[in-house]
Order: structure tokens, then C-alpha cells, then sequence
């Protein structure tokens, strides 16, 4: 009859097209909620670290001390080593608990984990001058867009990338923990150019990871679970950023002269 559906039309390979057309569309969904959370997080990141630089929360965290020489400079007080050391007790709980917080809980810790990130990174407006942070910030934002772009476009397998470029984020970690009683600049130098090749390649092989994550197990997230592992990735995605940002500082910035 005129009316009834033609079934024999209607192919395996219709259905599959249809059912990889609705997995590309959730998927530039959810990568889209991955963006925003980390751009989010970096607005309050630096909003944080900018308020306390150009305010009088300056002298709470980082008091004026007078030096030998007679000059005052700030040094770090007890509330700039807590917004150093916090933001990993705050990875830590994320990570511990990422099958046993709700939504809502993993989310506010993400607030306060950027916003303890902005008071840690208050120092970066006393040691380099605001135009080359401002340089170095869009140097940082094209690296990582193109690195991104390039992991979830290629059809390279980046999974044996990323056991290299996790044992070299440990080699940076132990080098910079010896830094700080060496106090070398060539050894510094050294780990700003490892820092930055690492953490451009760690931009890549997650945004691969959290693609390919999401293909695998796009079924089995419903609402909540998608918002909570939105929130995990984008730490992720905010950690590269934050950290290939202050590897090129110390390649590129511009000192202050006082």
C-alpha cells in the first residue's frame, strides 16, 4: 500500500549512520560541557590570583619583610603556603572519592580547587611584569587549542604517548623538589623546556582519552554520571593549561626589576 513503510529501506547501515550520527552529536555535547568547565575554572583562577595581586589581600598572603639590604620585598606568609599545598589535597579527595561523591559535591570541590589555584598563583604578578603574563597566557591559550584540536582529530593512537609523558611529569615533579634546595638555573631552564613539551603532548593524548572514554562508555553515563566525569576531565584538561602556562613563564616572561 501507498502508506506502509518501506522496511526493506531501511539497512543495517542506515541504522548504524543514524547511531553514529547521535554518539558525534552527544559526544561535541559533552566535550563542549568539558570546555566550559575548564574555561570556567581558569576565568575564576585568574580573576583569584588577580584580586589578591592589585588589592590589600596582597600583604595577608604574601606580607612585606625587610631584607638585610634594608629593602622591603614580599615574602610568602601562611596563607600562601596553604594555597600551595591545597589545591593537591583537593586532587587527591577528587580522586579518592570520584565513585563516591555526588555531582553537586565533585563540582563545588572544582570551585574551591580553582580557587585555591588563583591564591597559589598570586606570586606570578610579583616575580614577571603584567604585559608578558598577558603574552604568555595567549601563547599558552593557541598551544593548547591546536594541541587539543589535534588530539581529537588525528587518527593517531596516543595511548603509548601518554605512559612516557606520565613518567616524564614524575621526572619534573622529583626535579623541581631538587630545585628547590639546588636552586639552579640551568637545571630550571631544563625542566621549563621537559615541562613544555610535556604537558603540550599530556594536552593532546587527554583530549584523545576523554573522546575515546566517552565512545566507550557513552551508554552507560546517564545525567548525573556524565555531569560528574564532565567535571574529572575538565580538571584534567585545566591542569595542562595551568602548568604548560607556567612552564613558558619561566621560559618567556618578562622579570619585574624591583
Amino acid at each position: 500500500m501507498a502508506f506502509s513503510p518501506d522496511y526493506r529501506t531501511y539497512t543495517g547501515a542506515t541504522r548504524a549512520a543514524e547511531t553514529a550520527a547521535v554518539l558525534d552529536a552527544g559526544l561535541r555535547a559533552y566535550m563542549l560541557r568539558v570546555y566550559n568547565w575548564m574555561a570556567s575554572g581558569l576565568v575564576l583562577t585568574g580573576a583569584v590570583a588577580y584580586a589578591i595581586a592589585n588589592t590589600s589581600l596582597l600583604n595577608v598572603f604574601y606580607p612585606l619583610v625587610m631584607m638585610p639590604s634594608g629593602r622591603m620585598v614580599h615574602q610568602p606568609g601562611v596563607l600562601a603556603w596553604i594555597s600551595i599545598f591545597a589545591p593537591l589535597a583537593f586532587v587527591l579527595v577528587l580522586n579518592i572519592g570520584v565513585n563516591k561523591l555526588s555531582t553537586t559535591a565533585v563540582q563545588a570541590l572544582y570551585w574551591a580547587f580553582c580557587l585555591t589555584m588563583g591564591a597559589s598563583l598570586t606570586n606570578i604578578f610579583l616575580i614577571y611584569t603584567g604585559d608578558s603574563i598577558v603574552r604568555v597566557f595567549f601563547v599558552t591559550a593557541g598551544t593548547f587549542a591546536a594541541m587539543s584540536i589535534w588530539g581529537y582529530t588525528t587518527k593517531t593512537d596516543l595511548t603509548k604517548m601518554g605512559s612516557f609523558l606520565i613518567m616524564g611529569l614524575f621526572g619534573i615533579v622529583l626535579a623541581s623538589l631538587v630545585n628547590m634546595f639546588m636552586g639552579s638555573a640551568g637545571l630550571q631552564f631544563a625542566i621549563s623546556v621537559i615541562g613544555v613539551l610535556v604537558f603540550t603532548g599530556l594536552t593532546a593524548w587527554d583530549t584523545q582519552r576523554i573522546k575515546a572514554d566517552f565512545v566507550q562508555f557513552a551508554y552507560a553515563y546517564g545525567p548525573g554520571e556524565a555531569g560528574k566525569r564532565s567535571v574529572y576531565d575538565a580538571l584534567g584538561l585545566y591542569l595542562n593549561f595551568v602548568n604548560l602556562f607556567q612552564m613558558l613563564l619561566m621560559l618567556m616572561g618578562n622579570r619585574n626589576s624591583n
